[in-house]
């Protein structure tokens, strides 16, 4: 009696019919593999071709003659390159850490980025014979000529000692040689730094008035540029209506009733 139920028990007695079996979906298919751009990498967000040309001799490394984005735009302190060189977005990105966490101390102080890595860079392996094609991508890089800015700091009235340390760690990261400078330098023409390169007073840009604000103001920096405005126009009447008045009064000093 025993045995007969232990044989219904047993496994094997079970049918395999009325075991429960999952259903078999189709695998899906294997998708391509894409680059993906994280926000903390300095990579463009999309691109017509996966690789490019170096380009044209003469226009690998540039050499320089233009005045182009020789001076500080959005910035009080700023680096500049004093030679051609491809910087990759490895050395950038190490050279924006290094500056932001030197300047982190000081509230509302900022770092702006002048150059962007848009150019693919191909490398092939060692030892391998000439042609059959392109090598593989490496790493985006950017080129840069004589004179250019590589990146300023400004805002929340940061002191320039701070600014040249800050600078200076990004300075030791560069394959180039860089210059420190200010609102006040003069542009560069290549090699050719002067003050007669700088552009007439009244062909000049009008400067930021974000930069000039203090760290607390920059959240309403809007409303700080008008009620800055608002407050020279009152002073201005005040001075009018002060010039009004002494020339009302007569001279004995007394004074004047309806």
């Amino acid at each position: 009696m025993i045995g007969s139920i232990t044989s219904l028990l047993r496994p094997s007695s079970i049918a395999s019919s009325s075991r429960f079996t999952l259903p078999l979906f189709p695998k899906p298919p294997t998708a391509s593999i894409q680059q993906v751009r994280y926000r903390g990498q300095l990579a463009p967000k999309r691109t017509k071709y996966k690789k490019a040309a170096k380009g044209a001799p003469g226009t690998q490394i540039p050499i320089g003659g233009s005045l182009k984005g020789t001076t500080l735009h959005h910035g009080t302190y700023g680096l500049r390159a004093c030679s051609s060189v491809r910087i990759s977005a490895a050395q950038l990105s190490s050279c924006q850490m290094a500056v932001r966490r030197k300047i982190k101390p000081v509230k509302g102080a900022q770092m702006y980025l002048r150059v962007f890595p848009d150019i693919p860079v191909c490398v092939k392996g060692n030892e391998q014979r000439m042609g059959k094609g392109k090598g593989s991508f490496e790493y985006w890089s950017c080129r840069v000529s004589p004179g250019k800015v590589i990146m300023e700091i400004g805002g929340g009235g940061i002191r320039e000692e701070i600014a040249k340390a800050a600078l200076k760690l990004a300075q030791a990261r560069l394959p180039l040689q860089t210059e420190f400078i200010t609102l006040s330098s003069s542009p560069r023409l290549g090699k050719i730094s002067h003050d007669d390169l700088a552009s007439p007073s009244y062909a000049r840009p009008v400067p930021n008035p974000i930069v000039e604000l203090d760290a607390k103001d920059e959240g309403r920096a809007k409303d700080v540029v008008l009620g800055r405005e608002e407050q020279e126009i009152e002073e201005l009447s005040r001075k009018l209506e002060g010039a009004v008045l002494d020339e009302i009064k007569p001279a004995g000093g007394a004074e004047v009733r309806a």
